[in-house]
């Protein structure tokens, strides 16, 4: 697994990410070619931004872009974490591994010190992978349930 930078090729894969299932709790509808194609031309004026603040970057797994992983960077050197795998790649361990590449790069690329995540309380799942993660479940708040962690330096 490898998390790395969006490109125009991934245009294809990124709506499938955000297709049908995998949208659920996002509160949007699936992704149009056209809302993909613009998401990726975001995402890399992004990163070429001199202050980065928001990270997305993407799952791979032997060439085959199975998610997404945001990181977006607040006041305080806090940040927060996201992420959205393909309907046919949950339960396999691939959110996990990406949240926990991504706790590292959030200490050592993006120099943050706390991160926090939040997830719909219909969607158990995702508790559990910020369970694994490392991340502890501080409470609910306006109808979601949210994570902190405090990084290691």
């Amino acid at each position: 697994m490898a998390l790395r930078s969006l490109t125009a090729a991934d245009i294809p894969a990124v709506r499938r990410i955000y297709g049908k299932a995998s949208v659920r709790f996002l509160g949007r509808g699936s992704m149009t070619g056209r809302e993909a194609q613009e998401y990726v031309a975001r995402v890399q004026r992004w990163h070429l931004a001199d202050r980065v603040e928001q990270y997305v970057l993407g799952v791979d797994i032997g060439c085959d872009l199975v998610g997404v992983v945001k990181l977006g960077c607040r006041p305080g050197r806090h940040g927060r974490v996201s992420y959205v795998l393909r309907e046919g790649c949950w339960g396999r361990g691939y959110a996990t591994q990406a949240v926990r590449e991504l706790v590292g790069f959030a200490s050592t690329t993006a120099g943050l010190v706390s991160l926090g995540a939040r997830h719909h309380p219909d969607n158990a799942p995702s508790g559990r992978v910020l369970a694994k993660a490392g991340f502890t479940r501080i409470g609910a708040r306006d109808g979601v349930i949210e994570y902190s962690l405090l990084i290691d330096r």
